[in-house]
């Protein structure tokens, strides 16, 4: 039977965030390691989201918006505003400093904001490559068209199409649109799966699923479409080894854990350029 995941909120930098996992019955799902809904938020002119330099390790970071847009600057030089439908995929590594602000000409006028942000866990062989970022416009990602169905494809493998984001493990990331009485199939078979829905009403097994709901399935095949409704999907394989998550670090030993800690209370991350003059603390 499906499960429900409730979320708890959690300020980020002035702005509250429904955070959904980590979960105490949901620790991930795939390779998704955290969930983060970001908004939907309103901010007067002169406000808004403002996340100083912090860092990370082991995992790849997964921005995309449904409305408003972000500045993303990190540690290799990258500066990219993301807008909705568009990918910032971030690779940590060993390694990475970012930061997520706005633009003078957002900050400047009365704004919006409403995405998600997910975490997704690199396989153990690779959580210290080297960091890396990029960006792909929504023009470059594969859109899914059915009866009653329309479905982009944000990263990862589902229906036959393949995202152009580059991903470490086998997952599935959708954003998807349906209209009243659309059914469609799970994605990716019996790998881990989970359904968050946005606006509309949504049929797993016998029982329905509204606006802000975030669902895992069991052995529900299809989702069914009540009314006209926006969701997203991910998941992926399930990890054959569960990693350590520890503020914005991930890694498979409590020692890896340890030394990036050390390091960032020591100033030994790198810098961002242009964006250095801040930054958030190691918690105590």
């Amino acid at each position: 039977m499906a499960k429900r995941i409730s979320s708890h909120k959690k300020d980020l930098g002035g702005f509250s965030v429904s955070r959904i996992i980590p979960h105490v019955d949901a620790k991930s799902i795939g390779p998704f390691v955290f969930v983060d809904h970001m908004g939907p938020a309103h901010f007067p002119a002169g406000s808004g989201i403002n996340v100083r330099p912090h860092p990370h390790i082991g995992l790849a970071t997964i921005s995309y918006l449904m409305e408003g847009s972000m500045l993303h600057r990190d540690s290799l030089g990258s500066i990219q505003e993301i807008q909705p439908g568009d990918v910032n995929w971030m690779t940590a590594g060993k390694g990475i400093v970012h930061s997520e602000r706005e633009t003078i000409e957002t900050r400047g006028s009365d704004h919006v904001l409403n995405g998600l942000q997910c975490w997704v866990a690199l396989p153990e062989e690779k959580a210290d490559m080297e960091p890396s970022f990029i960006h792909v416009n929504k023009a470059k990602l594969p859109y899914i068209h059915r009866e009653k169905v329309l479905m982009r494809l944000i990263a990862g493998e589902a229906y036959g199409y393949t995202s152009p984001v580059k991903t470490y493990s086998p997952m599935f990331y959708l954003d998807v649109i349906t209209e009243a009485g659309a059914v469609i199939e799970r994605p990716c078979g019996n790998s881990q799966t989970a359904c968050y829905v946005i606006s509309g009403k949504v049929k797993l097994g016998d029982e329905v699923f509204s606006a802000g709901e975030f669902v895992l399935l069991d052995d529900e095949s299809e989702i069914e479409t009540i009314e006209n409704s926006r969701y997203f999907l991910l998941g992926g394989k399930k990890m054959d080894k569960q990693p350590i998550l520890r503020w914005n670090f991930l890694a498979y030993s409590q020692e890896k854990i340890e030394d990036a800690e050390a390091r960032w209370a020591n100033g030994l991350f790198p810098t961002i350029p242009g964006d250095d003059r801040e930054f958030i603390p190691l918690p105590k």
